[in-house]
């Protein structure tokens, strides 16, 4: 009865593996795509994180957009420049 369980379990296993392997892959672009919701993300450059536009927090220099992932980044970022300016 113990080789019928461990027989049935191994070629549940072995199914698993082999349908899983035949099985289409799905690709995160093509998510993306069929949902229409590809977005664009930034890297902070005070921490490092990837942040997309849309959960960003924005702060500007000299016209230039610079994304943030929280306000606590935002407020480092403002001031180690004002530490760096003469």
């Amino acid at each position: 009865m113990t080789r019928l369980l461990i027989w049935g379990l191994l070629i549940y296993i072995g199914y698993r593996i082999i349908s899983s392997l035949t099985r289409p892959k799905k690709s995160v672009t093509g998510q993306t795509r069929e949902r229409g919701e590809a977005t664009t993300t930034h890297r902070d450059p005070v921490c490092g994180v990837y942040v997309s536009e849309e959960d960003a927090v924005i702060g500007r220099l000299e016209g230039q957009r610079h994304f943030f992932c929280s306000h606590a980044c935002l407020e480092k970022f403002r001031e180690q420049l004002d530490h760096t300016s003469p």
